[in-house]
């Protein structure tokens, strides 16, 4: 009886675990409107800032289009070249 308590217990703490890790994962690719793209952790901050773009973290750009990467630790956006803070 105690085994089946113990692995019930088991499965209920390891579906939370796999459930709570696939809700915090919420990667994007983010693009300004002069073309540079940046990962980031949570999109939320950038959603509705005027020319900037969310894109899901899957999403490729069209072949001949002019994007860069631009990665930078930290939260904020490119704007003229430089990283911006906020």
């Amino acid at each position: 009886m105690k085994i089946g308590v113990k692995s019930a217990v088991c499965a209920v703490l390891a579906t939370g675990a796999v459930a709570l890790s696939a809700s915090t994962a919420s990667a994007a690719i983010v693009c300004n409107a002069e073309g540079a793209c940046w990962h980031v952790a949570h999109p939320e901050p950038y959603i509705g800032r005027p020319g900037i773009f969310v894109h899901p973290n899957g999403w490729r750009w069209a072949p001949g289009a002019r994007y860069v990467w631009r990665e930078h630790p930290g939260r904020g956006f490119w704007r003229g070249g430089v990283w911006v803070v906020f």
